[in-house]
């Protein structure tokens, strides 16, 4: 299960400027908000690519950043946040 920033926030408690704040100073989000080390951390964090076709402006492209299940106590960790209780991933079975 991946979270955008703003549902990770409200697990860790927190507000989600405040969050991207200490992601900020914690090196883990680069000006864009996007992971500042991608192959480093792919397994905690990862970048969402979308895009979309405007009439006027043609194809628009967009990336944002996801914190994966097992990201969520990896980041309370490196932020000194108490970690959260986090529901276990549900094996898929085909």
């Amino acid at each position: 299960m991946l979270r955008n920033l703003k549902q990770t926030a409200q697990h860790l408690g927190i507000k989600h400027k405040q969050l991207i704040r200490m992601m900020r100073e914690a090196g883990l989000l680069n000006d864009q908000n996007l992971p500042a080390h991608p192959m480093r951390d792919k397994f905690y964090l990862q970048t969402k690519q979308g895009q979309w076709y405007h009439p006027k402006l043609g194809m628009q492209h967009s990336a944002s950043t996801r914190v994966t299940q097992y990201g969520i106590n990896w980041l309370a960790d490196k932020l000194g946040i108490e970690r959260p209780k986090v529901p276990e991933e549900r094996p898929r079975v085909a």
